[in-house]
């Protein structure tokens, strides 16, 4: 069993865009940072459900594959969820309409109780109030086995890094500058000395770095 986390950041650093706007939550900057992931055949087919086979292929799709690869159980924010964008819509069910992408149990962090939502695909969204630690021994036990994904946000992903429960940090590295936001390295100094980093560049321009818990 492997905890991995999978994020987009921008070149200064940040995981996280500030320009949504009530009409447009997500905002045209977040489009920009995931432009490479989303165009992969990878994305079209799990997020979208095109089987038409177009999608761009490369250094991009194999890790837009690799993302979904072994994940059996994942942590998410109430942020990634939603639950900050909608706070009043007792229906809401999340980003990704009837058919979310996961396909496994997924944790979502969050102080007001909701009730589990089940999807046909084999995602379940279960609402808990929880430590780094307690979240991760929930999604342990939910994926028997398999590895844990902590999906985010930037904000989450900080915290289950902070506590060492991280074994497998991969950065796709956009080159853009924000400016604003959530940085995802604040905080993390001296990450290299317990991870290993492996650096690898796509036809794109994205820069994948990828850091491995070191065996001890």
């Amino acid at each position: 069993m492997s905890v991995r986390v999978d994020l987009n950041i921008s070149l200064d650093g940040f995981a996280t865009t500030t320009d949504g706007t009530p009409d447009d939550p997500i905002g045209q900057d977040w489009m920009r940072l995931v432009a490479a992931y989303a165009a992969t055949r990878t994305f079209r087919e799990r997020v979208f459900g095109d089987t038409s086979g177009e999608g761009t292929t490369g250094v991009d799709d194999r890790y837009a594959a690799a993302y979904f690869e072994g994940i059996a159980a994942e942590v998410m924010g109430a942020g990634m969820f939603g639950l900050h964008t909608f706070p009043d819509d007792p229906d809401w069910r999340g980003w990704w309409g009837e058919e979310p992408p996961f396909r496994v149990p997924v944790f979502v962090l969050t102080h007001t109780p909701r009730a589990d939502i089940e999807f046909e695909n084999g995602t379940v969204f279960h609402f808990l109030s929880a430590t780094p630690q307690e979240a991760l021994d929930r999604a342990t036990e939910a994926a028997n086995g398999g590895d844990v994904r902590i999906g985010g946000g930037a904000s989450t992903v900080r915290e289950f890094l902070r506590a060492g429960l991280v074994d497998r940090l991969h950065v796709g590295i956009t080159p853009m500058i924000l400016g604003d936001g959530i940085r995802l390295w604040d905080d993390l100094r001296g990450l290299e000395l317990t991870h290993d980093p492996h650096t690898e560049t796509a036809e794109s321009g994205v820069v994948h770095v990828t850091f491995s818990r070191r065996a001890t």
